[in-house]
């Protein structure tokens, strides 16, 4: 029975890890798609293409299923029209919030975005409410070297920040017009990039130093990002060290 009992329990675990992962493809996905259409299917001339097929790839997304999406976007197959929506608004502690999303039925998301907002102690704000307090920012991360190389490399590129980051990794901050020269640097040089793409950097960050206010605030996070039409979350939250690792 132990042995039966086991390989349920693997089972389990990998039909879980596979519908996560299939999840974060349709995610990838849809930006892929949505980025080939606004920019066009070569990613050398779209930089929102490049970006969404390098992080698609980061998480093995196979390559037929990227082609599909680039070829759907660009034109080449019929599919779901996708249109990009974001909502704002605030969770406990005040945090503010921008949520990215890619919906082919903007009531039906839109209904569905305010209520996991009201049932996890946010609100849900007007457009232009929080997203003053965020700007669009290139961001990559690069494994396997010091601040003062990547400073070095990316110097001519004149990224905004450059920063240590968990698990000895640097993080670079760059404009959005800079995100092709701050990648070409990196890649001549020949460091490793973990992630690079657009997203929203807050101005400032909101210091949560209660566990029950950190523990409402990851768990609205958690399931805005967990809905089928959700591509990206961003917070100006600031929890301590102390109190994440209670939440772990």
């Amino acid at each position: 029975m132990a042995g039966h009992s086991h390989a349920a329990n693997v089972a389990r675990r990998k039909n879980a890890v596979d519908a996560v992962r299939a999840k974060l493809f349709s995610k990838y996905s849809r930006e892929i798609t949505v980025a080939a259409k606004l920019g066009g299917g070569d990613p050398n001339f779209n930089p929102r293409l490049r970006a969404a097929i390098s992080a698609a790839r980061s998480e093995s997304m196979p390559n037929d299923r990227i082609d599909h999406a680039v070829k759907k976007g660009a034109g080449g197959l019929e599919g779901a029209n996708y249109e990009e929506l974001t909502y704002e608004g605030y969770g406990p502690g005040g945090v503010a919030l921008v949520v990215e999303t890619m919906s082919d039925n903007k009531n039906r998301t839109a209904a569905e975005i305010r209520s996991v907002f009201a049932k996890y102690h946010g609100n849900l704000g007007t457009p232009g409410s929080v997203a003053w307090m965020f700007k669009k920012k290139a961001y990559f991360v690069v494994s396997g070297a010091s601040e003062d190389r990547v400073l070095e490399v990316t110097l001519e590129a004149e990224p905004d920040d450059i920063k240590s980051a968990a698990n000895n990794q640097i993080e670079v901050i760059a404009p959005v017009e800079k995100f092709d020269a701050v990648e070409k640097a990196l890649k001549t040089a020949n460091l490793a990039i973990s992630a690079s793409k657009l997203t929203f950097i807050p101005d400032n960050a909101v210091p949560v130093t209660d566990l029950d206010t950190a523990k409402s605030l990851m768990t609205l996070i958690d399931k805005l990002e967990d809905h089928d039409d959700v591509q990206n979350v961003h917070a100006n939250y600031d929890i301590p060290e102390e109190i994440l690792n209670k939440l772990n």
